[in-house]
């Protein structure tokens, strides 16, 4: 009997210790799934835990354009860059709707070095330097109205404009990448101007002369796309689609009489004359 019982005991002991770790994976199982109900519960506008709302970023993801967490522009990296143009146009000649005769020539020169600082990801803080010198000189031309006999005829025998401008600006720069690729990105560029001009007008004969100098302020929107042709060299388009400018200019006619014109201008529209192509270097 004692035998009997002995078997017995041993057989219950080893019963008990196959069914616990069954029993205690259960448990987990359970507390498991506890949880996951638990952090789905949908949030409401009641005072309930906001922690699981998506975040700006997670938004901007499920639209499928950007993939936020892909570095483009890694923070600490020195951005160098600029643009520059140059134009010029003779004119012998030349007739242009109602304007006839028009012999002319001048030119168009635009210099703008940019430097920048990354101190996040993907967006740049900069300042960039512009300086523009243009010159027209018209020897002459005119502007026919009507026909012959009854019409009117405005005639230049002599105009002579030569401007300078600078300016300096302060630029914010928000890169943003089309998924994962490496090579082509988006940016939207905003722009504070401050400079002034200079500007020598002479027309007539006998000539009569007008010097004008002025200052303006300006704040400016442009988007643009970047594309890198090298590790570090990378080719730029960009185009205004928004401005709001503010210029005061005071003249000075036959060094006797003074004027002055104060002018503001906003606009919300695409301005072709705006685009720039530019090269930027990024270190």
């Amino acid at each position: 009997m004692g035998l009997l019982r002995n078997v017995i005991s041993i057989a219950v002991l080893a019963c008990a210790c196959t069914q616990a770790p069954a029993r205690t994976k259960i448990a987990a199982l359970r507390t498991q799934e506890r949880t996951a109900q638990t952090e789905h519960v949908p949030t409401t506008g009641t005072g309930a835990d906001t922690t699981d709302a998506p975040t700006i970023n997670e938004l901007r993801q499920r639209r499928g354009l950007v993939d936020v967490k892909h570095v483009f522009v890694p923070s600490g990296q020195w951005i160098f860059g600029g643009t520059a143009s140059y134009s010029t146009h003779v004119n012998n000649s030349y007739t242009f709707l109602i304007i006839e005769g028009i012999d002319s020539d001048g030119y168009t020169f635009k210099i703008s070095p940019m430097i920048g600082y990354a101190p996040r990801d993907n967006m740049a803080f900069g300042m960039r330097f512009i300086y523009s010198r243009t010159l027209l000189r018209v020897d002459g031309g005119a502007l026919n109205l009507g026909d012959e006999e009854s019409g009117t005829s405005i005639t230049a025998e002599y105009y002579y404009s030569l401007k300078h401008s600078y300016s300096v600006a302060a630029i914010w720069r928000q890169y943003i990448p089309l998924g994962r690729n490496k090579r082509f990105a988006l940016f939207n560029e905003m722009s504070l101007t401050a400079g002034g001009h200079q500007t020598k007008f002479a027309a007539d004969s006998p000539v009569r002369g007008t010097y004008e100098t002025g200052t303006s302020i300006a704040l400016g929107v442009s988007p643009g796309l970047i594309a890198f042709a090298t590790n570090f060299v990378a080719i730029e388009v960009n185009i205004g689609v928004m401005g709001i400018s503010y210029t005061h200019s005071h003249q000075v006619k036959n060094q006797v009489k003074t004027a002055d014109l104060r002018s503001s201008n906003m606009n919300f529209r695409i301005n072709p004359l705006s685009i720039g192509l530019g090269v930027s270097v990024h270190l």
